[in-house]
C-alpha cells in the first residue's frame, strides 16, 4: 500500500471519491478534514496510483497508542474491488491486528472479507448496520431556487414551536460540553469515549439548543469523517422542534464551508428516520457499516 502526503494527490483522490458516494462517503469525509488541517493525525493509504481500487484511512501510528481505544483506532475503508480486498487487510502493514480497532465504511461486501481475514487471525468481531442518510439538495447556491427551498424547509414547523412553554437559543457546542454529551452518546459513557468526545469538539463543529435557564438542552456533533454524530435531546423537550432548528443551523454552516455531511440512524429509531426524511435527507440503500474487531486475548 502506498501512503499518499502531496496536496495535488489528496485533491485529485476527493475529486475521484465523490463521484462513489454515498459508497465512499466515510473516505470522503475523512479525506476533507486530511485536506483541511488535519486535527486528528490520518493518513491515506492506496494499493496503487492513480488507478487505485482500495482506500484505507487510519490514524498515523503515533495516534494508537493503547491497544483498547475504539473510538482512536478507527479504520475507514472504501474498494472498487472487494474480491481483492482480504489481501489487503491481511497485510499488518495496513491494520494493526494485535490491538482491538474498529472498521466503518458504506459497503457491506467490505464484511466478508474482513471476517475471513479475522477468523485467521483469531480476532472476534461484531457487527453493526444502521441506516444512512445522505442530504437531497446537492448545494445551497445551485439556483435561487434552491436557495428559497432550502430556507423554507429549515424553518422550524409551527405545529412544533407551538409546544414551546420557553425560550430557547441555539450554541456552538465547546470541550466544556463534553461530559454531558458522553454520558447521553449509546456508545460512549466510558473514559476513553469522553477523551475522543473531547477532541471532536476541540476540532469540529457542534450545535447545540438552550433552554432559558442557559442548560444545553439538546444537540449534535460532527467527528473526523465529517459525519453528524451523538445526537440528543433531553425527553423533557422532545417533540418542540429542537433538532429540527439544529437542523437548520448546521446546514446553513455546512453548506457554507462547502463540508460533505451525512448521518447514521439505528434501524429501530423510526421516528428519527422519518425526520431526517421531512427535512430532506434521503435513505441510502448501501447502509453505514461497522465492524469492532477485538483480538481474543482481550476478549
Amino acid at each position: 500500500m502506498l501512503v499518499l502526503r502531496e496536496p495535488q494527490q489528496l485533491q485529485i483522490l476527493y475529486d475521484s471519491l465523490e463521484e462513489s458516494t454515498p459508497e465512499s462517503l466515510k473516505v470522503y469525509g475523512a479525506l476533507f478534514h486530511i485536506r483541511n488541517k488535519n486535527p486528528f493525525n490520518l493518513e491515506v493509504l492506496v494499493d496503487a496510483w492513480p488507478e487505485y481500487q482500495t482506500v484505507v484511512i487510519r490514524p498515523q501510528k503515533e495516534e494508537m497508542k493503547d491497544d483498547l481505544d475504539y473510538y482512536i483506532n478507527t479504520y475507514h475503508i472504501f474498494t472498487k474491488a472487494p474480491d481483492k480486498l482480504e489481501e489487503v487487510l491481511a497485510c499488518p502493514q495496513v491494520i494493526n491486528w494485535e490491538q482491538a480497532f474498529q472498521i466503518q465504511g458504506c459497503q457491506e461486501n467490505l464484511g466478508k472479507a474482513l471476517q475471513k481475514v479475522a477468523a485467521s487471525k483469531s480476532v472476534k468481531i461484531d457487527y453493526l448496520r444502521t441506516v444512512l442518510f445522505v442530504f437531497e439538495k446537492p448545494t445551497f447556491e445551485a439556483s435561487s431556487g434552491d436557495k428559497m427551498d432550502l430556507m423554507t424547509l429549515m424553518q422550524v414547523p409551527e405545529v412544533l414551536k407551538d409546544r414551546r412553554k420557553e425560550t430557547f437559543q441555539s450554541t456552538f457546542l465547546d470541550v466544556s460540553h463534553a461530559r454531558l454529551v458522553n454520558e447521553h452518546w449509546e456508545w460512549g459513557k466510558n473514559e476513553k469515549s469522553l477523551k475522543y468526545v473531547e477532541r471532536c469538539l476541540q476540532n469540529f463543529i457542534g450545535f447545540g439548543i438552550l433552554n432559558s435557564e442557559g442548560n444545553l438542552i439538546s444537540w449534535c456533533i460532527t467527528e473526523q469523517s465529517c459525519e453528524i454524530r451523538m445526537g440528543y435531546t433531553f425527553p423533557k423537550y422532545r417533540g418542540q422542534g429542537h433538532m429540527w432548528q439544529i437542523g437548520g443551523n448546521s446546514m446553513a454552516y455546512f453548506f457554507s464551508k462547502k463540508l460533505p455531511f451525512y448521518i447514521h440512524v439505528s434501524e429501530d429509531k423510526e421516528k428519527t428516520q422519518q425526520m431526517l426524511m421531512n427535512f430532506g435527507f434521503k435513505n441510502a440503500l448501501c447502509g453505514w457499516h461497522q465492524w469492532k474487531c477485538t483480538p481474543k486475548k482481550y476478549c
